[in-house]
This record gives C-alpha cells, structure tokens and sequence, in this order.
C-alpha cells in the first residue's frame, strides 16, 4: 500500500524502482498513478478477508491477485526493462502470493470446539460457623452442634 502511494504522490521518482528502462515520454505519469491506485486498492481486500476471518476467500484472492504480479513481471520483460526487477521482486511475489493462496484453501483444520467445564459438584463439603457445621455428602446434608 505504501508503494502505491508513492507512484500516486511522485511517480517519476518510484518508476525506475518497478523496473521499466525510462521515463515514459510525454505526459506518462497518469499510468504510474493508476498503478498506484491499483496497488493501495488490492492491499485492503486482503486485509479485510484476513482480519474477518475468511481464509477460503482470502487463498483464492491472493491467487488472483498474484496475477497482477505476474503481469508486471511480464510487463517490465516485454519493454526491455531490468530482468532482475521482473525475476526478482515481481516473479517470486507472484509466486509467493500463488503459494500461500494454495495453502490457506487447502488447510482443512478444524477449530476444536471449546470443552464445557462439569460445574463444581464435590463429592463431600463442610461449612462450619458458629459452631455450626453443615456437612453434605453423596447429596444428604447433616446439620451437627459442636460447642456443645
């Protein structure tokens, strides 16, 4: 997201870290700005299927959206731009992003449900006070005077 800000707010100074060889001629900022909003856009769906909890959708939308990884990468390749950016930063994100999207719709763990705690039922308790004791036992409860 951070990255899809800087091509929004200064375009000519984050284009050569995407790996394209120069400078677009004429007025070209208005794609690098687009691929700004494309970027601080796709972040925030993942983060709201993770943070929701929605791992079936959050693995098939990493999947897809390792396909606009993928077409950078194909992008920089075809316009003779820096073949360590495609294969090194774009490739293995893309790759990255089909992996983990692979793992989290196949995890098939369940969550254990939480055990229910019996209440407390001892099989014997004795209160005493004021020289009272009160004693049960097996359900039966038996009052006994001990000052006396």
């Amino acid at each position: 997201m951070v990255r899809g800000g800087e091509f929004i707010l200064s375009p000519e100074t984050t284009a050569p870290g995407f790996g394209l060889p120069s400078w677009p001629s004429g007025d070209g900022d208005g794609f690098l700005i687009i691929k700004g909003i494309r970027d601080v856009v796709l972040a925030p769906v993942l983060g709201i299927l993770l943070v929701t909890g929605h791992r079936r959708a959050l693995g098939w939308v990493m999947m897809v959206e390792a396909l606009v990884a993928y077409g950078d990468m194909s992008t920089v390749l075809a316009h003779h731009g820096s073949m360590a950016t495609a294969l090194g930063v774009h490739g293995p994100t893309a790759t990255l992003m089909v992996v983990n999207g692979l793992l989290i719709t196949r995890e098939t763990r369940k969550a254990r449900p939480l055990r229910q705690r019996p209440p407390h039922s001892p099989s014997h308790a004795t209160l005493a006070r004021d020289g009272i004791r009160l004693s049960v036992s097996a359900g039966k409860a038996r009052r006994t005077n001990f000052l006396q």
